[in-house]
């Protein structure tokens, strides 16, 4: 059904969905990339040769296409690629904030629609991406694109209401603590662990600790309380409302 597939950006979001695919064996046919930064182009078809770069009007004439933008941005963009829209498409928009109702009015009442947080580990087939099909959208085509995303993870259906909390929670989620696993992998390495052992160290604690609070029926405050020893103790209250202030405000920023 999808015989091609146009991604109208070709940055991170890209380089994720093609990552996961190209990891799976499951790359499609037909990929044609649209940015209007050339070197954004030319990163992705260093790491991805398989990407043909095309004009706005070649990506967004795709069977599935995926609109990879920034809010501001894809306001500006949705009309030019109305015109270039196939009348079976799909267009899934990739962007926070911007509802469905405002991409069909957009797009000249095109309404074969979808919406979709993209979750960086995607790109190794762990991804959590929630997705909201338009109402208008054929059971065939969302079977379809459920096909197509089921390789980077899972991509749970969810009420547009809530997908900017998924946003903020699930695709934002690794930027507020992968920096910090990093940093103790770093620590590993210089207390004398080598880089395999620090990594499968740090790989089997998180896995423990996220099956401990999120997977197991031990109540979380005694899972927080299981190791006596507490070095960020006198910062946790300090780290709890700098989490708090930032991440409400980035929701209340997707939602207002």
């Amino acid at each position: 059904m999808f015989e091609s597939i146009g991604f109208i950006g070709a940055g991170r979001v890209a380089r994720i969905f093609l990552g996961g695919w190209k990891r799976a064996g499951k790359m499609p046919g037909l990929i044609i990339a649209h940015d209007t930064n050339p070197d954004a182009i030319i990163a992705l078809q260093a790491e991805f040769p398989e990407v043909r770069s095309g004009t706005l009007g070649e990506a967004a004439g795709a069977h599935l296409v995926f609109a990879a933008l920034h809010p501001p941005t894809i306001g500006e963009a949705l009309p030019a690629m109305a015109h270039h829209l196939r009348h079976d498409a799909v267009l899934c928009s990739l962007a926070p904030k911007v509802k469905l109702a405002t991409l069909a009015e957009k797009l000249s009442g095109f309404n074969r629609l979808a919406r979709l947080n993209p979750n960086a580990p995607s790109i190794i087939g762990k991804g959590y991406n929630p997705v909201v099909f338009g109402s208008a959208l054929p059971e065939a085509e969302r079977s379809e694109l459920r096909r197509i995303l089921s390789p980077l993870g899972e991509s749970p259906e969810v009420a547009e209401s809530l997908l900017e909390t998924y946003a903020v929670i699930s695709a934002m989620g690794p930027t507020y603590f992968g920096f910090q696993f990093a940093e103790v992998e770093r620590l590993a390495e210089s207390f004398g662990l080598d880089p395999l052992a620090a990594r499968q160290a740090m790989l089997a604690m998180l896995g423990g600790t996220a099956a401990l609070l999120f997977a197991s029926d031990v109540p979380q405050a005694v899972a927080l309380d299981l190791v006596p020893v507490r070095p960020l103790a006198e910062h946790e209250a300090e780290i709890r409302q700098m989490l708090n202030d930032r991440i409400t405000g980035i929701h209340a920023k997707l939602t207002s």
